[in-house]
C-alpha cells in the first residue's frame, strides 16, 4: 500500500526545521505545503519532488544525522557533477538523485 502523499509531507516536516524548508528545498510556496499536509490534492511533477525528497531523507537518515543529511541536500555533490542535489530534485532528475544516495551509502561503509 503506498504511503500517502499527506503523511510524506508530515514526516519531511519532522525533518526539516519548518514546513517554510521543506517548501524552499522543493522550490513551491508554503502554503501548498501546508496544503497537501491536510491532504488537499497535488499536480504529479509535485507529487514526484515530494516522493523523491521523502526517499533520499528516509535514506540519508539512515547513515547520517537530519542536519547532515539536509546539509547533502545543499551541498554540491561530485556524484552530480557539481550540483546540488536538491536542484535535481526540483527537475525531477530521480535516476540521478537515487545514484548519488547509492553512492553516500557506498562511501559510508567503505
Amino acid at each position: 500500500m503506498a504511503v500517502a502523499t499527506q503523511d510524506k509531507v508530515r514526516a519531511l516536516g519532522e525533518d526539516f526545521a519548518s514546513l517554510r524548508e521543506v517548501a524552499d528545498v522543493l522550490g513551491v510556496d508554503v502554503a501548498q505545503i501546508s496544503r497537501w499536509r491536510r491532504g488537499g490534492g497535488i499536480d504529479e511533477a509535485n507529487a514526484l519532488r515530494v516522493d523523491l525528497l521523502e526517499f533520499v531523507m528516509a535514506q540519508l537518515t539512515r547513515i547520517y544525522d537530519r542536519q547532515t543529511a539536509r546539509d547533502w541536500l545543499f551541498g554540491l555533490n561530485p556524484n552530480l557533477g557539481d550540483r546540488r542535489p536538491l536542484d535535481l530534485i526540483r527537475a525531477g532528475r530521480v535516476h540521478d538523485v537515487i545514484a548519488a544516495v547509492e553512492a553516500e551509502y557506498g562511501d559510508a561503509y567503505a
